[in-house]
């Protein structure tokens, strides 16, 4: 069987501060503990992705992003009915003063690896924290 093609792009940051990860509880499918993450536009870099995912759903401004991961074809169910997307995941450090987007998330914070182990996270996310030993 051939597999679908993947139409859609995703991009996602890992913030670190003090041994802790930036984390939102998303407000929408699929629902979870993420990292700061979006869809990429037509057209759009990823790391200009990255920017504006951040300041959207954080009010945080990134400082030096670098792509850490980059997968194709990934499985990842979302709101817009992708099933596949390829992925690019960045680190980097903010700066600003957080302000959550209340049609983004439900709640946001910074928490230990050990903390995230137990929490309830979007799959995707749990796979590129594992991956990336984090947790």
């Amino acid at each position: 069987m051939k597999k679908a093609r993947c139409s859609t792009k995703s991009v996602g940051i890992i913030l670190q501060k003090n041994k802790k990860v930036l984390l939102l509880d998303r407000a929408f499918f699929p629902f979870g503990w993420a990292c700061p993450a979006g869809h990429l536009r037509r057209g759009e870099k990823p790391v200009d992705g990255i920017r504006r995912e951040l300041k959207e759903e954080t009010n945080l401004q990134v400082i030096k992003p670098k792509l850490i991961l980059f997968k194709k074809h990934v499985p990842n169910k979302c709101v817009k009915g992708s099933v596949y997307h390829d992925w690019y995941v960045f680190e980097g450090k903010a700066r600003g003063k957080i302000i959550r987007n209340k049609s983004e998330a439900k709640d946001i914070g910074w928490f230990l690896p050990e903390e995230i182990k137990k929490m309830k996270l979007e799959p995707i996310w749990r796979l590129w924290l594992k991956t990336l030993k984090i947790i």
